[in-house]
């Protein structure tokens, strides 16, 4: 049975994870309970209050707290299994985006171990095996590791050969002793 309902509205088009919205729940000493949701980005805000008289019986209200304590444990689980699925999302938008972002520099030989975890992460995610999800995304995690030493070291192979082509005798090699501050 719901309780109340609004619609935080009006929130502007924003790159995944961009949109801040704070929401507060408060509820009073006498059992009132405030709601607000507010987009940190416009300032636009949303507010409703839930009285005490919201329609539930005493035995209505016994039964949910009984039934929410009977189902805590299958509430965790389902809660950690969507956890790790939006984290498998997550890596999978950041992934795509620095292949996409890479544009030349990677070849689509470099790309495809990454291309291919990408598609077993997403395939899992599909199940509710948790454990196989959490493996999908460590496997996704080496891929995009060994993706990004490849992205960077495209930059320094060719700083490193413009580098010796051009080298310059006037370098003097010091060495230096690191001096703290013990007054602080």
């Amino acid at each position: 049975k719901s309780l109340g309902r609004f619609d935080l509205t009006d929130i502007p088009s924003a790159p995944r994870g961009m949109p801040q919205i704070e929401v507060t729940f408060d509820i009073d000493a006498n059992g009132i309970l405030n709601v607000s949701a507010k987009d940190k980005g416009t300032g636009k805000e949303q507010k409703i209050v839930i009285k005490a008289n919201s329609g539930l019986s005493d035995d209505e209200v016994q039964r949910m707290v009984d039934d929410a304590a009977a189902h805590a444990d299958e509430d965790r689980k389902l809660r950690e299994l969507v956890d790790v699925r939006n984290q498998g999302d997550g890596l999978i938008h950041t992934v795509e985006k620095t292949m996409k972002e890479s544009g030349e520099s990677l070849t689509d030989a470099d790309k495809q171990p990454a291309t291919d975890a990408i598609a077993a992460l997403r395939a899992a995610m599909k199940g509710d095996n948790k454990a196989d999800i959490e493996a999908k995304i460590e496997a996704l995690g080496q891929a995009s590791t060994a993706l990004m030493q490849k992205a960077s070291a495209q930059p320094q192979e060719a700083g490193a050969a413009a580098s010796s082509a051009s080298k310059d005798d006037d370098v003097v090699d010091a060495e230096f002793e690191e001096v703290k501050d013990d007054k602080k």
